[in-house]
């Protein structure tokens, strides 16, 4: 596993002991996303997937104390086993999108934020490589890459 943060990027590598079409469904299937999706502390409540280029997500975090988080974004491109790219975004349960001062998030976040996936064979294996775009930088960059870190601790076991 290695993780890298730039002033408004994180790039994550990760090799996972599943193949590829195990791990693509785990993105794309949501009840095998809803498994691993938001740091440790999180549960997955709400998770809506429409595959498709141009079509919308709607997935929520849901804190131990109850509250949720949303998250809502469009997919930009889809190849099989290959890659995802979709954009990200703040939203309301309903999938509005909301600014990050919503949620009490301090710190100027983009309109939309890019997510890229790549998915790579290794023998059985597969690499993930994920880099996350458009986040400001410093305090909000690290806790981002954090809760990434820790889902993809999750998403791992999930694979078992």
């Amino acid at each position: 596993m290695s993780a890298t943060v730039t002033t408004n990027e994180i790039t994550i590598e990760r090799i996972f002991d599943a193949p590829i079409e195990l791990v693509w469904r785990a993105w794309t299937v949501p009840e095998h996303f809803k498994k691993w999706w938001g740091p440790k502390i999180f549960t997955c409540p709400v998770c809506e997937i429409d595959l498709r280029v141009g079509g919308k997500f709607l997935w929520a975090m849901r804190w131990p104390d109850g509250r949720d988080n949303f998250n809502t974004g469009e997919y930009l491109e889809l190849v099989p086993m290959k890659k995802i790219v979709f954009t990200n975004k703040f939203s309301d349960p309903d999938g509005n999108v909301v600014p990050a001062s919503y949620y009490g998030l301090p710190g100027e976040f983009p309109g939309d934020m890019i997510t890229y996936v790549e998915f790579e064979d290794l023998n059985g294996k597969t690499k993930m490589t994920l880099h996350h775009t458009g986040l400001p930088g410093g305090e909000m960059s690290e806790m981002t890459k954090q809760g990434w870190n820790e889902s993809l601790d999750k998403l791992a076991d999930s694979l078992r």
